[in-house]
């Protein structure tokens, strides 16, 4: 790290759950608390973010901000990412952008904590709250890569274990605690230790620098792992599947990300809505067969009767498709 200036950093995330989890850590936090603390909650595009940081803000004595672009990191600050706003952060500055959904969210914690990472390697501190699915454990990773601590809530306690879990699963934690004791844990660790220079992989440094500057290159991605023959569910470039990382992950050229669960019910929900499209299709045929008055009549109803049962098999397929799918996710 060749900045000078080491800061205690800590990011935390949460999705589902994530505004009252967030609210009862931050409550814990003294007036004197060295830190700059950065929090993404996944939340819808229309999200009125101000509703939410005046939620937090009753809870805590430190300032809560929503930043802009641009803007100086300063100690003893909770900064909330704005809704359909990725929040990064680099040497004492705060980056707001639109750049590709990361998971399929835009605030994403894995690029907050990818980015913390790269910047400030040991100085910074992942905290994984409530949530769904395995969001923010390719961020945690690459923040124990960098040296950095990882702190997740307690599963047992979370109103939505899937965002510890996974962390845990895949993650060689430090703390595995209820929420309120992580502000004592944070108080203590920062009252007896400095950060020390830690060595960032280059492969979460290059992921950094992607996000940042929204755009990569063939020859960057073949750095992060070979291409597949998958394609991108949301702009159908060709997906690299990244190495290195502790989840199966994939990347496409412009900078979408998916995690292989998150990839696996992308796809499928493309599946249905082609099968919907089919069935819309030969009911419109079907229709238009049954409305055609100079056609012979024996075989245009033939023909009305295969488009039935062509459309009941699509449509069972659909039923089937469902089904295995809740069936998944009750295993998982």
């Amino acid at each position: 790290m060749s900045d000078n200036k080491l800061r205690n950093i800590i990011v935390i995330g949460t999705s589902a759950g994530g505004i009252s989890a967030v609210s009862k850590l931050v409550a814990g936090f003294e007036a004197n608390f060295d830190a700059s603390v950065f929090v993404v909650i996944h939340m819808s595009r229309n999200s009125l973010t101000e509703v939410i940081l005046s939620q937090i803000q009753k809870q805590t004595v430190l300032e809560c901000v929503i930043p802009k672009d641009g803007e100086e990191i300063r100690t003893k600050v909770i900064y909330l990412a704005p809704a359909d706003h990725h929040m990064m952060i680099e040497k004492d500055t705060i980056l707001i952008r639109r750049g590709a959904y990361d998971n399929h969210w835009r605030p994403s914690i894995d690029v907050l904590f990818r980015s913390a990472a790269a910047a400030y390697d040991s100085c910074v501190t992942g905290i994984i709250l409530t949530g769904l699915l395995d969001d923010g454990t390719s961020g945690m990773s690459a923040i124990k890569r960098s040296a950095g601590r990882c702190i997740v809530q307690d599963p047992q306690e979370a109103d939505f274990p899937d965002m510890p879990i996974s962390v845990l699963n895949s993650v060689d934690v430090d703390y595995k605690v209820p929420i309120n004791e992580m502000a004592y844990i944070l108080s203590d660790l920062f009252s007896r230790a400095h950060c020390e220079v830690g060595e960032v992989p280059a492969d979460v440094k290059l992921e950094a620098e992607i996000t940042k500057r929204m755009s990569s290159s063939v020859k960057e991605l073949e750095k992060l792992g070979p291409f597949t023959p998958i394609t991108c569910p949301d702009c159908g470039g060709i997906l690299v599947k990244v190495e290195n990382d502790q989840i199966s992950r994939y990347r496409c050229y412009t900078g979408h990300t998916f995690t292989a669960k998150v990839l696996e019910s992308e796809k499928t929900k493309r599946i249905e809505e082609s099968l919907w499209v089919a069935i819309r299709m030969m009911e419109e045929r079907k229709n238009l067969l049954e409305a055609m008055t100079d056609y012979n009549t024996q075989h245009k109803m033939e023909r009305v009767e295969q488009m039935k049962i062509h459309i009941d098999r699509l449509k069972t397929m659909l039923v089937d498709l469902n089904e295995n799918l809740d069936t998944k996710k009750y295993e998982d």
